[in-house]
């Protein structure tokens, strides 16, 4: 399958029409709607146990949904799983990361490259030079891409030897190898510092601005209201309220359900 067409930016580019997961009798996600337009960076949040993670395993093909539709750039995705979506161009982060720890960080950015190999099988028998020209484009974007999570100086070590945040922007430069047009990231800050966080948030802004749609679901709320355009609040599996930053800061029942008694400043 080949990655979705560019869409411009404010066109539609990811929609969620009545999407609703159960799991036996717990109603995990329940008819929720929303459209992702391009070019953007789109917020779920929520309190604990609101159904935000399983949103986003819903979106990016890890489960499947009960009831409802999936659509990304006009194509239905219901039905194809996780590594269907990936070459198509979605690209996540999970909440727990799963790294290659005995690898070392730039192998772990080059494993992401991998589905896009357009290298046919029989080449690999006798080496060619689109082998090596594959390899060269691949180390050299794995550079680029460390340079850009700020670990180029890191690019020989252990994985499992990274502090937990820098093994969160290794995470994120190898799901970026993927080429995603659209990225979901699950919690990205968990386990950050005041610096790490503040890097992070440079670069979320940085991928909107190459082209990237970003979508997150985080419980930093500094985070979420300095990068997001948009933000949908869900609470007990349903739909809350949805709008602006300083929208959301200011409704009444997000306030109660989730931000807590003050609104942020």
């Amino acid at each position: 399958m080949k990655p979705a067409s560019p869409t411009n930016p404010g066109e539609i580019l990811f929609e969620v029409k009545g999407m609703t997961k159960h799991f036996g009798g717990v109603r995990a996600v329940q008819d929720i709607s929303f459209k992702i337009p391009a070019n953007s960076v789109f917020a779920i949040i929520g309190p604990n146990g609101a159904g935000k993670s399983t949103a986003l395993n819903l979106m990016s093909g890890t489960y499947q949904p009960t009831a409802g539709s999936v659509l990304f750039a006009g194509v239905e995705l219901n039905g194809t799983l996780l590594h269907e979506r990936v070459r198509r161009g979605i690209g996540r982060t999970f909440q727990k990361i799963r790294l290659f720890k005995q690898l070392s960080v730039f192998e772990n950015v080059l494993a992401g490259f991998h589905i896009h190999h357009n290298i046919p099988f029989w080449q690999y028998a006798v080496p060619r030079a689109a082998i090596y020209a594959d390899r060269k484009r691949c180390h050299d974007e794995a550079r680029n891409l460390l340079e850009f999570v700020g670990l180029s100086h890191r690019a020989d070590v252990r994985a499992g030897s990274l502090a937990y945040g820098e093994q969160r922007m290794l995470e994120i430069a190898r799901a970026l190898a993927t080429g995603p047009q659209l990225f979901m990231l699950d919690e990205p800050a968990a386990g950050m510092n005041a610096t790490e966080m503040e890097f992070l948030m440079e670069r979320l802004t940085m991928l909107r601005d190459k082209g990237v749609t970003v979508v997150i679901v985080e419980h930093n709320m500094d985070l979420v209201m300095n990068v997001a355009d948009h933000i949908y609040v869900m609470d007990h599996g349903e739909y809350l309220f949805d709008g602006t930053p300083d929208e959301v800061q200011q409704h009444p029942e997000v306030i109660t359900a989730y931000l807590g008694a003050e609104v942020i400043e």
